[in-house]
């Protein structure tokens, strides 16, 4: 027979105390977050400005290359700050720090620690992606009013990354096993409109570009960006808290199940 899960409940007081702690540590150094910053801003101005400097304006849109690329490595820098913290971090604090065991004697249950670590990792993935939106207005890289709309968007494609690091991490044996994530993590980040519009791929294609969690990522910040607004936008808002809501649930049984057996 198999055994029945018990999540237990959380509250916002006992996750922000996990959240506090956190903070506790990391105001200690800004070095994180400014690494955080470090691979986007090199991809922004090695492809972005570099490549740009080749391709000019983008057919369809119109704008400067770089213009057109800023918005999705903004989309990136939420997703791996979220998902990088609730990963690797979360592992090396449930694996080798052994702190969540010496936190569950506390009142806070297994689904404080979940919801305290992925508010922890949002709150991160909003601090660069307002570093990252002043770097592109001071490089002359906005050119709406709408790109502050990337702000809550960098909030929801954090939750749902951070949702699905955690969810991964439950699986995850050794630190080997990380490659396999980068597996699916760097082809994601290459070919989900990152750096060119959906449409240079064939049509029996779009649809597996279109299933991914960072197309829908990028489109919520891209299109605003660029002053394009519709209802269409929705549809990755929806996507999101699909994705972050099922990965939530995930993270939360199996850290319930790993923790409390």
């Amino acid at each position: 027979m198999s055994t029945v899960v018990v999540v237990p409940a959380w509250t916002r007081r006992r996750a922000f105390a996990l959240v506090e702690r956190n903070f506790m540590i990391y105001r200690r150094s800004v070095t994180p977050l400014l690494n955080a910053l470090v691979e986007p801003i090199l991809y922004l101005l090695s492809i972005g400005v570099g490549v740009g400097m080749l391709v000019g304006a983008v057919p369809g849109v119109q704008v400067p290359y770089a213009v057109y690329v800023a918005p999705a490595i903004l989309a990136t820098t939420a997703m791996n700050t979220a998902f990088n913290q609730t990963s690797f971090g979360v592992f090396a604090r449930m694996r080798i720090e052994k702190t969540y065991q010496a936190i569950l004697p506390t009142p806070l249950s297994v689904t404080d620690i979940a919801v305290g670590e992925v508010t922890s990792a949002m709150i991160n993935a909003l601090l660069t992606s307002i570093g990252f939106l002043v770097l592109m207005a001071v490089g002359g890289l906005v050119t709406s009013a709408w790109v502050l709309l990337a702000l809550p968007a960098s909030l929801l494609i954090a939750y749902a990354f951070a949702a699905g690091g955690l969810a991964v991490t439950t699986y995850l044996r050794d630190f080997p096993d990380f490659q396999y994530i980068q597996l699916f993590m760097l082809p994601m980040y290459l070919f989900a409109t990152t750096f060119y519009p959906l449409s240079v791929y064939p049509e029996a294609v779009r649809p597996l570009i279109q299933a991914l969690p960072l197309y829908h990522s990028i489109e919520l910040v891209r299109e605003p960006a660029l002053g394009r607004l519709g209802w269409d936008l929705l549809i990755p808002v929806v996507y999101l808290l699909a994705f972050g809501s099922i990965a939530m649930t995930v993270a939360t049984r199996r850290m319930t199940r790993m923790m409390l057996r």
